[in-house]
């Protein structure tokens, strides 16, 4: 009997462009911005002639990774071994197209589709509020500062879907040493960018744009709280919240919030996005609980992308040695 091994690489029949999608070509086609004979060929990957691109061609670039910036050489980053994972790392090609940023769509199979007008260089990160030395960084400025490492961390949306990603940045404690809070600063507070002419969900203004989120100074320090640049080995993708988005794998994926423009030091709790939308079903501290269930659906399990694996839910995501403490009474 032959055993056949799918290769890293290689993207399972299941995860393909779905059938009703592809049988709708114009809506497809539309999604995607795009007209014309020329542009349908180089989507099913021909050159003028109508031939298809030969096998040994160099493979396309990660989908969505920006145009390499000043700082693009500083990846791959060294790994940081004491995160290890219980589950396989999800392939890149999987986690490329299954992205929530509803500043691009609701819909996450989408999203990768529509970000290709976005624009990540020049960005600007604004730090201000309660710190002796606000400042202003250019993005490739603040990530050659900072003490950039490769981290293996589960990621648990409140959706009660999983992956596990190779995130690379720098612990949120490296910047807020760098600004020098003062004594009177308890929380920060995050908001994106607000560009609904490269973003096209931001048209939609049922939502309370631009996107907005917010931390304990107590979580901001913790070990595990990263401001992440990078993917994969690269430089982060822009449907992935490029080019600087936060990560706290403990809690549910909404409170990463992507595409980071300002972080403001403040004395008060500040508002966030999905709780000032929808405060039955999201709170300020989004920690991934089993035994809390979403109101319309159950936390105790959780589908791993891109397989046929349901595994338990964990207590902070398994991540308790490091939080628990952050959370008693």
């Amino acid at each position: 009997m032959l055993i056949r091994l799918r290769r890293g690489w290689e993207i399972p029949e299941r995860l393909a462009t779905p059938e009703d999608v592809y049988l709708n070509r114009r809506t497809f086609l539309q999604a995607l911005g795009v007209t014309g004979l020329s542009t349908i060929g180089a989507l099913m990957g021909c050159n003028r002639e109508g031939q298809s691109q030969s096998a040994t061609e160099a493979p396309p670039p990660p989908i969505g990774l920006p145009t390499p910036s000043a700082t693009a050489n500083l990846y791959p980053a060294k790994r940081n071994e004491h995160f290890t994972l219980d589950r396989p790392l999800t392939d890149e090609p999987i986690a490329a197209r299954y992205n929530n940023f509803y500043e691009f769509s609701p819909n996450k199979q989408q999203v990768s589709r529509l970000v290709n007008a976005f624009q990540t260089r020049p960005w600007q990160i604004e730090v201000r509020g309660l710190v002796k030395k606000p400042q202003t960084f250019a993005i490739d400025e603040l990530v050659r500062r900072m003490p950039l490492e490769e981290r293996l961390y589960r990621h648990r949306c409140v959706e009660a879907w999983a992956m596990a990603v190779p995130w690379t940045g720098f612990p949120i404690k490296a910047l807020i040493n760098l600004v020098e809070p003062l004594s009177s600063a308890k929380y920060l507070r995050m908001v994106t960018f607000n560009n609904p002419e490269q973003a096209v969900g931001m048209n939609d203004d049922t939502y309370p744009w631009p996107y907005f989120e917010g931390l304990t100074m107590a979580e901001a320090t913790n070990d595990l709280a990263l401001f992440v640049t990078g993917i994969y080995g690269h430089e982060l993708t822009k449907q992935h919240g490029a080019p600087m988005r936060l990560v706290t794998p403990w809690k549910y994926g909404y409170k990463s919030i992507k595409s980071i423009v300002r972080i403001e030091f403040t004395d008060q709790q500040p508002p966030t996005f999905w709780a000032t939308l929808v405060p039955r079903e999201y709170d300020f501290s989004a920690n991934v609980n089993p035994a809390v269930p979403h109101p319309r659906w159950s936390q105790e399990s959780e589908r791993l992308i891109g397989t046929s694996d349901r595994r338990q839910t964990l207590l902070y995501n398994g991540y308790g040695e490091f939080v628990a403490d952050l959370y008693k009474t």
